[in-house]
């Protein structure tokens, strides 16, 4: 079995941590937070004492040890204290995800027993207040922003900054009981509790405890040689298990600084005011970026587009051999760094991505085009492959060793092996201790060994033994022909274009593929616009012919390139539909990280699945959304079906030959 790794220097949890970081760095930034405009700044000195005090505060609210304390609201430098605090009175931190329905805020509130919660607003107090009823152990809620609350009954509720000067003003009535709870913290104390995105059911709530953050945390931060100087962006969602290792784990272990957005809206503007150097977005980030550059692109002049097409082809050409040290021509060098002068050094400040020394992308497959088209920019971006279960860190790419088709090797102290029927399974440090109340399927996951199923399908590329992911093991099959069906492989080629938001790919079992298209309002928008078509909703221009003739011919260069591929040519997508609506989490056809709901998605539009097959040319749907207000309405329409042409196979292998 792995080895079970001790605390080292006595740093056994998050709150040790943070007393180690306010004596070695106090002086040096910590926190930071956009407000009205303004940077404010916090020392990891000052940090201490802000978490102190809610510590403080939280004891003299009766907050006991082993309790669970729900967190919500977006990155501020407040829920991240809320969690060290929560930890430093021996309580468990459980982040919720802030744009939650109150139906799946409810669930997670009652399935882990909280007895408090700290939010940010009005919005998520009233979520908590409209589901309190069903909450039979609830007690208090404490929020940060007062605006709005102030008529309501405060006999449970609590603003942040009193519940602190309600701590500081007993300081010495309690200071003795919180460094006794803290100093009782072990390797093995739960350090967080996260809940699963839910992708085929309800969400797991996954323990974690100290050793499996500090020890994945350690090795990750070692593995890219990440320093207490790193500066790094908080705006992913706080209940992910990638935001909480790499804004509190990592933090704590290096002594970095975490900033903080000021909203959504600002996070652009905000990234390049701060030039992180260690970023991690998820493919969907990646994309929508690389969208907004293309559509700037196609409104810049015709010299311009010109000039940035011929660089953007060289860059692809050498550039991520450049960043990988590999031997590069002297006039190839020459012409890359004219092209970093004009066009890519202004395009990663642009980006906000000037100073990034390691950037990462996971969470799903990100599409080979995008991965290059980043790195021919000379960003250091890698994948890496990781589930909540696992603390993130599976595996990771080495310098040097990127490719865009394998996710790189297994994580420092992490083994990996693939069972007969492709499914991987690993073990390490950072595997989680169980799920909490759910002995069954704990066991169904972690074998008596802590060996983990991942539920994923893939292989060791046997030319340099890195990890090569195929897709999610339940989605990987078979089509009628007994060729290999592996739809994620097929949807990131698809969403590689910027027209294309969002995809789902069908065949398992039957003789052809099929696909269902979200088209990216931001895109398809700007070229109706610019081709001066008019439209008045989002239905009506995913319907408009030259839109679909455009998807089209999309479909029909994914099929040319899926035709190379001996293993996937099979896959080709013969007929696809541009769908009326945008795929939603509150209809429950994504998870709250963006993930497609297959098995949903196949149920709710069985009619449209249906006419893909049938040979009908359109159908007439409709069908029920939720608005953001909670709200049920419909919509109707009727769809296009569209034939997409597809390269014969057995001509493919004659060709070869």
């Amino acid at each position: 079995m792995a080895h079970s790794p001790q605390a080292t220097d006595g740093l056994a949890s998050i709150p040790a941590l943070l007393q180690r970081n306010a004596t070695k760095f106090g002086d040096k930034p910590a926190y930071r937070e956009k407000e009205f405009g303004i940077w404010q700044s916090w020392s990891w000195a000052e940090t201490e004492k802000e978490i102190e005090a809610l510590a403080l505060g939280l004891l003299n609210l009766g907050v006991n040890e082993g309790d669970f304390i729900a967190i919500i609201g977006r990155n501020r430098p407040y829920f991240y204290w809320s969690m060290v605090a929560a930890q430093s009175v021996g309580a468990v931190p459980v982040p919720v995800y802030q744009d939650s329905a109150s139906e799946e805020m409810a669930y997670v509130l009652d399935h882990c027993g909280a007895r408090f919660a700290i939010v940010e607003d009005q919005e998520q107090v009233d979520k908590v207040i409209d589901i309190q009823d069903r909450l039979h152990q609830f007690e208090h809620m404490i929020y940060v922003d007062k605006r709005g609350l102030r008529k309501y009954d405060h006999h449970k509720l609590h603003v942040f900054a009193d519940v602190q000067e309600q701590g500081r003003a007993a300081y010495w009535e309690l200071i003795d009981d919180l460094k006794a709870r803290r100093d009782k913290l072990t390797y093995d104390s739960t350090c967080v509790m996260l809940y699963t995105s839910g992708t085929t059911g309800r969400p797991k709530g996954v323990v974690l405890s100290n050793r499996n953050i500090i020890e994945a945390s350690r090795s990750s931060a070692e593995f890219d040689r990440l320093g207490q100087g790193e500066e790094v962006l908080a705006y992913l969602p706080m209940a992910w298990v990638g935001d909480f290792i790499f804004s509190i784990g990592q933090a704590y272990w290096c002594g970095f600084c975490v900033n903080c957005p000021e909203s959504a809206d600002t996070m652009m503007t905000d990234l390049r005011e701060i030039g992180p150097t260690y970023y991690f977005a998820p493919p969907r980030v990646f994309e929508t970026q690389l969208t907004t550059v293309m559509i700037r692109m196609e409104d810049a002049g015709r010299f311009k587009k010109w000039l940035f097409d011929r660089a953007m082809a060289h860059a692809k050409k050498v550039g991520p051999s450049i960043l990988d040290g590999k031997s590069v021509s002297f006039m190839d060098r020459i012409k890359y760094a004219l092209g970093n002068i004009f066009i890519y050094g202004p395009l990663k400040n642009t980006l906000g991505l000037s100073r990034v020394r390691v950037g990462y992308t996971a969470g799903e497959a990100i599409g080979p085009e995008i991965f290059d088209f980043y790195r021919s920019l000379g960003i250091n971006l890698k994948q890496l492959y990781g589930q909540t279960e696992a603390s993130v860190f599976i595996t990771l790419q080495p310098d040097g060793e990127v490719r865009s088709d394998t996710v790189g090797v297994a994580a420092p102290g992490v083994e990996i092996r693939i069972a007969d029927n492709g499914e991987v399974f690993y073990r390490g440090p950072g595997t989680f201790e169980e799920y909490y109340k759910n002995p069954e399927s704990t066991a169904d996951t972690k074998d008596p060994e802590g060996w983990v199923a991942t539920g994923d399908a893939g292989f060791f590329d046997p030319e340099n033994g890195h990890l090569r992911i195929i897709d999610r093991a339940k989605d990987v099959g078979k089509m009628a022909n007994g060729a290999l069906f592996a739809p994620k492989y097929v949807e990131n080629k698809l969403k590689f274009f910027p027209n294309i938001l969002e995809t789902v790919v069908f065949g398992n079992g039957r003789e052809e593929c099929t696909a269902f298209i979200n088209i990216d309002l931001t895109a398809v928008g700007n070229w109706a616009e610019r081709n001066n078509i008019g439209y008045a909703s989002y239905q009506e221009l995913a319907g408009h012919p030259r839109v679909l003739e455009t998807i089209r011919g999309h479909v029909e260069d994914v099929n040319r390139s899926l035709a190379e591929d001996p293993m996937l040519s099979a896959c080709q997508v013969h007929r696809f539909l541009v769908l009326h609506k945008e795929l939603d989490a509150d209809d429950g056809e994504l998870t709250r990280t963006r993930k497609v709901r297959r098995r949903i998605i196949e149920e709710k539009y069985d009619d449209l699945l249906g006419a893909l097959y049938d040979g009908s040319k359109e159908i007439s749907t409709i069908t029920e959304v939720t608005y953001e207000d909670g709200r049920k309405g419909s919509i109707s329409a009727t769809l296009q079906i569209m034939d997409a042409a597809v390269v014969p196979v057995e001509a493919q292998k004659v060709a070869a030959e």
